[in-house]
């Protein structure tokens, strides 16, 4: 029997380079952001060897290593915690413990106390082992791979804290497994997407917290509330840092059903003009790239889309874009599924930068020198807070 007992994750956490948004409005260079959640500095962490230097860490009161490039907690919300206190409550299970870490830590908080341990067959226990009761519980959880364990894993957590008479449950999924499987295609095909909501809601949750998902329909299949956030705004905070002219630049939709997200992320880049990759695909996970919609020659292409798992299509798109005369080009997704063979395909040369968020964390093994993740911490600690205080979520993205 395996058996994790936490309160915060006791390993740090790696990555190529790693950016934090503060929420606060500053100067930009050559690239006009209108709106989105902007940030005082943007700085990476020192590597060593590929990986953070021991500087690049401080030790919290519980004796856990925690990233120094987390944001002291927002002095707005410290104060208000301070005051009203002990009703807010944190909780994380073992797909990302180091988000669920940084989230506590914007908020000025510890993460509550969780036993969770495997049985030798794969059944899963949980314990809560502190009290909840008549608390507001946030359960930070994405449901990715292994997507099944970690959303049984979910559904337990909210069950335990239903069973222990938390007034609120809000399961926080950064990034939500089976959101693909949101219509049929085929005949007799499942909606597993609704499956998945009806177990989130039937398990107790009064709540969810979702970043960025596959399309916004899936919204519609849950029962009790949604708060959908966007991980654009950290995506675009960064590029307003790097120095390139916003003449220069082209976004790109590496699909016909990303245009809406596409021509979104353009109008934040000062209306930067749009061109979409024509793909037909013959099976799940194969993409075939047949025509370029759009002029790319002799700019930066941004491509934009909401995950990469096999990296199928936004390989093939980029390499269309260099045969169509395009400088150089960047990909930008919230969430790194990457699933094999995603990081030959990213690693090949045909990107300048691939640039994700860490809502799903990255093993140590899909490292390539092209690779900058960036923390979304900050902003779904605000939206915890927000909810928690009842007060306007999509005010954070005016």
């Amino acid at each position: 029997m395996s058996t994790l007992l936490h309160s915060a994750p006791t390993s740090s956490p790696s990555f190529s380079r790693i950016i934090t948004p503060r929420f606060a409005f500053a100067p930009i260079t050559r690239i006009s952001l209108r709106n989105g959640v902007r940030s005082k500095a943007i700085e990476a962490v020192k590597l060593e060897n590929g990986r953070p230097s021991a500087s690049e860490f401080v030790v919290s009161g519980s004796g856990n290593a925690i990233p120094s490039y987390v944001v002291a907690p927002n002095a707005r919300v410290q104060d208000l915690v301070n005051r009203n206190d002990t009703r807010l409550r944190i909780f994380s299970g073992t797909a990302n413990p180091a988000l669920a870490q940084e989230i506590a830590c914007y908020l000025g908080l510890e993460l509550g106390k969780i036993k969770i341990k495997r049985f030798a067959d794969g059944e899963i226990y949980v314990q809560l082992q502190e009290s909840v009761r008549g608390c507001d519980v946030f359960l930070v959880q994405p449901t990715c791979p292994p997507a099944n364990e970690n959303l049984m894993e979910l559904l337990i957590m909210i069950d335990a804290c239903r069973r222990a008479s938390a007034k609120n449950i809000t399961a926080v999924i950064p990034y939500f497994g089976y959101a693909r499987a949101d219509r049929k295609t085929q005949g007799r095909e499942s909606i597993a997407a609704k499956l998945v909501a009806n177990l989130i809601t039937e398990a107790g949750a009064n709540r969810v917290l979702a970043c960025d998902l596959h399309s916004g329909q899936s919204m519609g299949y849950f029962d009790i509330p949604v708060d959908h956030v966007y991980g654009q705004p950290v995506i675009l905070d960064y590029l307003a840092s790097k120095t390139i002219c916003s003449d220069d630049l082209v976004v790109v939709s590496p699909d016909v059903g990303g245009v809406a997200r596409a021509r979104a992320f353009a109008k934040k880049l000062s209306d930067a003009p749009l061109a979409i990759v024509d793909k037909r695909r013959h099976g799940h996970n194969v993409a075939e790239v047949m025509n370029l919609i759009g002029d790319v020659r002799g700019k930066v292409a941004v491509m934009v889309d909401d995950m990469i798992d096999t990296a199928g299509t936004i390989a093939k798109g980029a390499a269309l874009l260099h045969q169509e005369g395009a400088r150089e080009v960047y990909a930008c997704t919230t969430h790194a599924v990457f699933s094999p063979p995603a990081i030959e395909r990213l690693s090949s040369g045909l990107f300048q930068e691939v640039i994700i968020t860490n809502t799903i964390p990255v093993a140590e093994q899909n490292y390539f020198p092209q690779l900058t993740v960036l923390s979304v911490a900050n902003l779904l600690g605000e939206t915890v807070w927000r909810v928690h205080d009842d007060c306007s979520v999509s005010s954070i993205f005016l």
